[in-house]
This record gives structure tokens, sequence and C-alpha cells, in this order.
């Protein structure tokens, strides 16, 4: 009889300690939610900075907001390494992405530009390589020049140079791309080290630097589709569940190599787009064509393109009607689609 007593009591003190592991998972996790928060509050405030002291685009009457209105991010990266004599006064943009945001449906649309394209740059008055809009006048060149050529606002903006790139993908573990051929690249030093097969696979920080930049196995249209996919694969990654426990490292990734006209609570609105997964990509494609007659090479934009892309950019920012109708000459694909490619 007493040892039949005696397995109740043991039933309860297992259970006691059950309770008591999952309040500490819970505490535990609470926590670290709450170190992750106040770790990205203080590099969103580090990173801050308002080009010519206002947030607001000259093509809007107001700013906006988040978690009213549909809102443009422009994506812009450097190359400022000693190694290439790139200083932050005098860099390149070495890849620029506008990412227009719908808030009704949570979708997104991503432009690639090219780097080469013969554009109107507001900063010198004249026509020149967008990839220079940067050198002549910073992150404020470059978003004038990008209003000008798309006809939308550039509402936020972020900078990142190719550290932070590497670094964050390397913190969230990698992510995973599709190879479209055999690559031998340059790393981020000018040193041929990197080596990938042909084929869908992960690749570490390096390695997909490689793909986003290299130019010498296709051309920048290719290489703006690229940069789209590794674009989608990093919001996979950092979507999925698998990856709370990375944030931390990501936001040290980010440190001093971004700068951002993003509040922090502006920053943490954005999270309802990956609420429940990653969201729905629309990648647009410029087309154009090669130009050598000058003697120096430039990527001529073809009009029909350009003006269906603007159409619809300013329908998914709810500028004009939804040109959906429209007939399409430009590249669009989603992400499903990118990947089955």
């Amino acid at each position: 009889m007493n040892m039949n007593r005696s397995k109740p009591k043991k039933s309860r003190t297992g259970l006691k300690i059950a309770l008591m592991l999952v309040a500490s998972l819970l505490i535990s996790l609470t926590a670290y939610g709450a170190y992750i928060v106040k770790k990205a509050e203080y590099a969103a405030n580090k990173s801050f900075e308002l080009v010519d002291g206002s947030k607001k685009s000259d093509l809007r009457e107001k700013e906006v907001e988040p978690l009213d209105d549909n809102v443009s991010i422009l994506f812009v990266g450097i190359d400022d390494s000693e190694e290439r004599a790139q200083g932050s006064g005098n860099s390149r943009s070495d890849a620029l992405v506008l990412a227009t945001l719908n808030n009704k449906d949570k979708s997104v649309k991503l432009v690639s530009i090219p780097r080469d394209s013969y554009v109107y740059i507001p900063e010198v008055d004249r026509e020149d390589k967008i990839t220079h809009a940067h050198m002549y006048g910073g992150t404020r060149a470059t978003i004038e020049t990008v209003e000008e050529l798309l006809e939308v606002p550039v509402d936020y903006y972020v900078r990142m140079n190719f550290n932070a790139f590497i670094e964050v993908v390397d913190a969230l573990g990698g992510i995973e791309a599709e190879v479209p051929y055999d690559l031998r690249e340059k790393d981020q030093f000018d040193r041929y080290t990197v080596f990938l097969d042909k084929g869908y696979q992960q690749l570490d920080g390096r390695e997909a630097l490689a793909l986003a930049r290299t130019r010498h196995y296709d051309n920048d249209i290719e290489r703006g589709k690229r940069q789209q996919m590794i674009i989608e694969s990093i919001v996979d990654k950092a979507a999925s569940g698998s990856s709370f426990t990375k944030y931390g490292d990501v936001i040290d990734a980010v440190g001093d190599n971004m700068k951002t006209n993003m509040t922090f609570d502006e920053m943490k609105s954005f999270f309802q787009y990956i609420q429940g997964g990653a969201p729905q990509v629309d990648s647009l494609t410029l087309k154009g064509f090669d130009d050598m007659t000058t003697g120096v090479y430039y990527w001529q934009l073809d009009q029909e393109s350009l003006d269906e892309t603007r159409d619809i950019l300013k329908s998914h920012l709810g500028l004009q009607p939804d040109s959906s109708s429209i007939g399409s000459t430009i590249n669009t694909t989603t992400a499903s689609e990118a990947a089955m490619e």
C-alpha cells in the first residue's frame, strides 16, 4: 500500500519539474526577445541618417506611414573597400534595387537597375552611368537619379557595403540559391577564391556576394535577376522560424556597415510583411541593349520597357489606377517561378 501511495507523489513531482522547465524556457525566450529588441533599437539608432535633413520625398505631399501607406525602399550596395581604393566619399553604387511595398495585400515588387544604365543625373545635369550618381553626390544624388528615372518617390533607403552583406548571410547560416553556371570569381578582397558548380545549393556570404556581383558570364540584366533572387533568398531565410535565434548575429553584422533613413519603429512595422512567411515578390527587369557607339560601354534602356515599369510601380504604390491589364514587354517573374527556372 505504501508503495502505491508513492507513485502519485512521484508523478506530481515530475509534473512540477516539467512545468518549471517550460516556465524557464518561456522566460528565457521572452528575455531573449527583449534583448533582441533593445539590441536592434540601438543598431537602428546608430544607423539612422537623414539625407538633406528631410525624410519626405520631393514627389510626396507628406511623409508616409508604413502601417497605412504603400511605400518604396531603395537598396544601395556600395563597395567602399580599401582593396579597391574606394572611400565612402567617392564610391560608386555596385547594386541598385528598388522595392515597392503594397500595404493592402503585403506584396512586394523588385526592380533592379543595371549599374551601367545611361540615365540623366540631376546632380551634374547630364547623362551618365547611374553607378556614377553615388560618386557625384552620395545617397542624395542616387535617390534623385532613381526618382527621375522611374518617376516614383523613394521613401526610404538602405545603404550597405559588402562587409554587411557577407556577414548577414553568414549570420543566417547561409542561403539557398540557384547557381546558373560553373563559377570562378573573385572574393571581396579581389582574390580568385570562389569556385561554384552549377546547380541549386547552399551559399555562404562570400559565395553569395560573388554570385551577386559577377559580370563575366552574362550581362547586367541577368546580374540584376541574380541579385533579386539572392534578396528573396535572404528574406525567405530571415522569415523562417529557424532564424529567430540568429537575429542577434544579424544585427551585429549590420552594425556600422549600414545607413538608413528608417527609424526603429518604422523598421518594426515592416515585419508585418513577413508574418506568416515570406511575402509575394514580383521581380521586374529593365530591358535595353549594349551601346558602345561612344567608345564607352553603356546600357541603353528600352523606352517602352521603362514606361511599363513606371506604370507598374506607380500602380503598386497606388499613385495611379492598376496597370495589370497593360501588355507586358517587360520580364516579370514571381519568386516561386524564379526558383523553378
